[in-house]
């Protein structure tokens, strides 16, 4: 069984009105082949106003992208609501069950992690990142949002930028939404 590895995704948010997701662009295939370096794994959903970014296996998180997208339309926008009906969903339904990924998904009033365990979380902290070089990048996008008067974007881009000179899973092909 071939398997891609992740990537690195992180959100920041600088009050409502900056509000910033990234990702890098690299999709590794086992553990030596880089298969493409230019993949976009963050997108605006749901009439511009919902930022998602998934890490993990790409099929797997443009299907969650589409269904997560449907829970919006059915709950009017409603970020936390469609985030539990589509945890509720990926835990409960055979059919993506067994999807490998995870979504990062901000809107101007929350910033949510959703799992496929069923787990919607509301970070403490205005910021937070995941994939292979998730941990790299939060502690970066922490001591930036705290010693810095840095945008969402420019966090955003730096810590990336930070995990790439770090982890081999992810590159400095870097792209962002805002809102």
């Amino acid at each position: 069984m071939i398997e891609f590895h992740a990537t690195t995704i992180v959100a920041v948010r600088r009050g409502p009105d900056d509000i910033c997701i990234g990702g890098d662009g690299q999709v590794t295939m086992g553990q030596t082949a880089i298969m493409k370096s230019t993949a976009k794994k963050v997108r605006k959903i749901y009439k511009n106003s919902v930022l998602t970014g998934f890490a993990g296996s790409v099929s797997d998180a443009f299907s969650l992208t589409e269904k997560f997208e449907k829970k919006l339309e059915e709950h009017s926008g409603n970020l936390k609501k469609a985030a539990v009906a589509l945890a509720q969903l990926w835990r409960s339904d055979k059919a993506i069950r067994n999807l490998e990924a995870l979504m990062i998904a901000a809107d101007k009033e929350s910033l949510l992690l959703i799992s496929g365990n069923g787990e919607v979380i509301e970070p403490d902290s205005a910021y937070i990142a995941i994939g292979s070089g998730g941990n790299y990048a939060h502690a970066a996008a922490s001591a930036l949002y705290t010693h810095t008067d840095m945008s969402a974007e420019e966090i955003v881009r730096e810590s990336l930028k930070i995990a790439a000179s770090i982890c081999v899973y992810t590159n400095d092909n870097i792209s962002v939404e805002k809102l």
